[in-house]
């Protein structure tokens, strides 16, 4: 990227460190592919890049749009689009600002979601979108890097989505959509907390292409119809031995100062208890038994979504794709995810408002 056709830029990413990491210093960043003439410096102190010729670029988080009130450009170049906190107010800062040259301009990369903020500028008659798939790339990335994800995520919107670029629309019937998911996000809980719980359900396989673990960290506050809760982790990993899974959710009960952790038990049994109890063996530990079918136990979460008690701080895009499917016709695979979501804001809310409570008369 010659700076001389941009004298003044924006680099905007997820967050500041998205931007330092990846854009500037990555592999692929504007660093590594400018030609030792003309590479560009970094001034840490001022956030910026800054070119032999002048031309500089000033590094800004989508996680704080009122950042870009102020600077001008004319031009911008912002990444992965698709996982930023705040895309509408990103731009509602961003296109004022966009007002030196003659013919200011903004690129877009991103691995695309159905997200409002996207699928309005597919539709704007202004941008030109340009495709490409991960197999375009093969020859700069790991060996056997695409062969393993082919080979996991084969027949699944997973490879048309994350490697073959398509927009994968929410399918009909899904328990959650992107717009109900996108009013959720904040940055903080409004009050305080009451409650932390861990969620987890435990993976029925062993090994290495064992079933994914979902580990959701969620906290609560309030009571009766104003009780509240907000995501805070999603710490899913696939490929865990029981004992490592069981070390990942004794960390974040320590780390989150959680009261309690909540484990599905179908599969394992007491054997859930045990490990976890070997992790962990100071915390309170609740095992639940599925006794009603998926869709069953995750409608009345969902429902908590559309009644505004249930935010994420911060953008989970594993766990909203998962959710934006998860029961609709066709839907396929385990939903571990939403699992130990549902699992965490049952005990939070819908536990809570069903036990008894006494008052002072």
């Amino acid at each position: 990227m010659e700076s001389a056709t941009c004298s003044r830029m924006a680099l905007i990413g997820p967050t500041f460190a998205d931007v330092r990491d990846v854009m500037v210093e990555g592999e692929s960043g504007l660093q590594a592919i400018a030609p030792p003439m003309n590479r560009p410096k970094y001034e840490i102190s001022r956030r910026r890049l800054v070119w032999p010729n002048g031309g500089h670029a000033l590094l800004f988080s989508a996680e704080d749009p009122d950042s870009l009130r102020g600077p001008q450009f004319d031009g911008a170049w912002g990444d992965e689009l698709a996982a930023w906190a705040k895309p509408d107010d990103m731009f509602a800062t961003l296109r004022p600002a966009l007002r030196l040259g003659r013919n200011p301009k903004l690129v877009l990369s991103t691995t695309p979601r159905p997200i409002p903020a996207l699928k309005a500028l597919l539709n704007d008659p202004s941008c030109v979108v340009t495709r490409s798939a991960t197999a375009d790339n093969e020859h700069f990335l790991s060996e056997g890097f695409l062969e393993d994800l082919t080979a996991r995520w084969h027949g699944t919107i997973w490879a048309r989505q994350e490697l073959d670029g398509d927009l994968i629309e929410d399918p009909a019937g899904a328990l959650w959509d992107r717009q109900a998911i996108a009013s959720a996000r904040t940055t903080a809980f409004e009050g305080t907390y009451d409650r932390i719980v861990v969620a987890v359900d435990p993976p029925v396989s062993l090994g290495e292409k064992a079933d994914l673990c979902g580990i959701i960290v969620a906290a609560a506050g309030g009571n009766g119809p104003s009780r509240r809760a907000i995501v805070l982790a999603d710490l899913s990993e696939q490929g865990l031995s029981p004992n490592q899974w069981a070390d990942k959710v004794a960390k974040a009960y320590s780390q989150f100062g959680a009261n309690l952790i909540v484990a599905e038990a179908n599969q394992g049994g007491e054997l859930v208890r045990t490990v976890l109890r070997l992790a962990a063996p100071e915390a309170p530990i609740r095992l639940v038994h599925a006794s009603h079918a998926k869709r069953a136990r995750a409608e009345p979460v969902a429902v908590l979504y559309t009644q505004g008690r249930v935010s994420h701080i911060g953008y989970f895009p594993a766990l909203e794709d998962q959710m934006c499917s998860f029961g609709a016709p066709g839907f396929s695979g385990s939903p571990d995810r939403v699992d130990a979501l549902v699992w965490a804001l049952t005990d939070l809310i819908l536990d809570q408002n069903a036990r008894p409570s006494a008052r002072n008369l």
